[in-house]
């Protein structure tokens, strides 16, 4: 299991969900739900700064038959665009139904979804960076696909 500081990242229309792991890899954390038109270059890059983040994991939004949708296309430039810029390697993993276990997680918690959209992003963005990380513990193997920068970023 490779070391480090790994971001998390759950990418919707209206928001991104933002998630950080322990350097040993062990265990996702929320940490912030941005405005999509506010996370961009300048968020990405503080947050790698100021945490020290080694990879970022951006979940791919696949159809349950594993087939892509307008989502995956809209992860897929999201993710070319962080790999533009930022100076650390950016994964894209299969997130199928990672916002459903988040909402569903937080109705057993008593939470409802109308007024918890941005915590279900963050808790989305915990499940998919969790789910990378115990991959790469079972499969001795990074997750999902290295994203190449997109030049236009």
């Amino acid at each position: 299991m490779r070391t480090g500081v790994r971001l998390g990242v759950d990418v919707g229309k209206a928001r991104v969900g933002i998630a950080l792991c322990d350097r040993d890899g062990l265990v996702a954390t929320p940490v912030a739900t941005l405005a999509r038109e506010d996370a961009d270059k300048r968020a990405f890059r503080i947050l790698v700064e100021e945490h020290d983040v080694t990879e970022i994991v951006i979940g791919l939004p696949l159809s349950l038959s594993g087939v892509d949708t307008a989502s995956t296309t809209d992860a897929r430039e999201f993710a070319a665009a962080v790999a533009h810029w930022v100076d650390v390697p950016v994964r894209l993993v299969d997130e199928r139904l990672s916002t459903v276990s988040a909402q569903r997680a937080l109705h057993a918690a008593g939470r409802r979804t109308k007024g918890s959209r941005p915590v279900i992003d963050q808790v989305a963005a915990v499940i998919i960076l969790q789910n990378a990380l115990d991959y790469e513990r079972t499969a001795g193997r990074p997750p999902g696909v290295t994203v190449d920068p997109d030049p236009e970023g």
